[in-house]
């Protein structure tokens, strides 16, 4: 049970709720996330480190720059969990609104690159 009590323990944040619907289309760098969600690195990267001890994401370092990508190996309580969370994170109305100021901060990133 304790494996399953730390999966569900790192989604006890809304911050970190946000953080999963923004990757459920793919890999982020962290200053995506910063743009979207209006926090400092410090505070995202806290938030990132406690999902990928919950077992929800993984990183990579590029140069400079952190990006996470949910994890491919999950349980199938995870699987499930996610595909729920996935499909219903994303219709929210913060949900659509932090896809709407990601993709305008894609935008912006795409022709002067990270911040």
């Amino acid at each position: 049970m304790n494996p399953t009590a730390q999966l569900f323990k790192a989604l006890s944040e809304p911050i970190r709720l946000r953080i999963l619907a923004l990757l459920t289309d793919g890999e982020r760098c962290v200053c995506d996330l910063m743009a979207v969600l209006d926090l400092p690195q410090s505070t995202v990267s806290r938030h990132l480190g406690a999902l990928r001890n919950g077992g929800w994401v993984e990183g990579r370092r590029q140069g400079l720059w952190m990006y996470y990508r949910l994890t491919g190996n999950n349980s199938s309580i995870q699987q499930q969990a996610l595909a729920l969370l996935a499909r219903e994170l994303v219709i929210l109305p913060q949900g659509v609104e932090d896809q709407e100021k990601l993709a305008s901060f894609l935008i912006l990133k795409n022709k002067a690159g990270c911040p």
